[in-house]
């Protein structure tokens, strides 16, 4: 009883994302990489399509978990919080190209 209510509760927050979302981003585009959760949104849709084909009633109980107002505040918090983060690693590695230009290689 205490797996499935722990299975239950990992698919929601999984599922804490529109699924039209998910197949209009490509994984591996290089516009996207400050989208750390396009990946995780992936891994979602995969789950829900495959629960959706084994049970519908299933499928479309994990889609309305996913837009519970709590569900939906923490995806949009993790979103705010890794672009933050994606800015901070690009602002590094633009100061650590120009450290390595000018005192490496000497441009």
């Amino acid at each position: 009883m205490l797996q499935s209510r722990a299975l239950v509760i990992a698919l929601i927050l999984l599922l804490s994302t529109t699924f039209p979302e998910v197949h209009s981003k490509s994984i591996f585009e290089r516009d996207n990489r400050r989208d750390w959760l396009v990946i995780p949104d992936a891994i979602v849709a995969y789950v829900y399509e495959t629960v959706n084909k084994m049970s519908p009633k299933v499928g479309q109980f994990l889609a309305d978990a996913a837009q519970i107002p709590v569900i939906v505040g923490i995806r949009n918090a993790l979103i705010r919080e890794t672009s933050k983060l994606s800015i901070l690693a690009e602002h590094t590695m633009e100061k650590v190209k120009t450290l390595w230009n000018t005192k490496v290689l000497g441009y």
